[in-house]
């Protein structure tokens, strides 16, 4: 016997998964010191200039939520959005121990994720953001944006 409580809540909202996104992040701050808030509006903000959808701008929110902990894999699962919102957060959380290789196939192999990742790295990338970190931070995180932006297959893009 099923213990289905009515039918299922209506998908979340892009403002309500903006304030799920802040809240789940609030204190967490990029390696400038900045609020972390920022960087996922910016990344929203990308995917929406790079013609994503509502989908892809909803797992742009979410993004890094279950990498940092900051949400739980449980409650991705169980949250009202789509299962492409979802399938596109999941692929774009990088796994312990994990090959770059690897993360890049799964975004590779998810439908919608690469627009979202496009929009992460060109933003992680970003000079302006890059500029106030010291140079060895700087240096490495360039190569290995770059390195992850050839095994995607945009080498050269921004």
């Amino acid at each position: 016997m099923s213990h289905d409580s009515g039918p299922p809540a209506p998908p979340l909202t892009l403002a309500e998964v903006e304030a799920t996104a802040r809240a789940a992040h609030a204190g967490q701050t990029d390696k400038a010191g900045r609020p972390y808030a920022g960087h996922l509006r910016a990344v929203a903000e990308g995917v929406r200039r790079r013609g994503g959808d509502d989908e892809q701008i909803a797992a742009a929110w979410l993004h890094d939520a279950v990498e940092d902990d900051a949400l739980t894999e449980r409650w991705l699962e169980e949250a009202p959005l789509s299962r492409r919102t979802k399938d596109i957060v999941l692929a774009l959380t990088k796994r312990a121990g994990e090959p770059p290789e690897a993360y890049a196939a799964r975004i590779l192999a998810t439908p919608g994720a690469l627009l979202v990742k496009e929009a992460d790295l060109a933003h992680n990338a970003d000079p302006a953001r890059l500029a106030v970190l010291d140079e060895a931070t700087r240096t490495r995180l360039t190569e290995k944006y770059t390195r992850m932006r050839a095994l995607l297959g945009r080498a050269g893009r921004e």
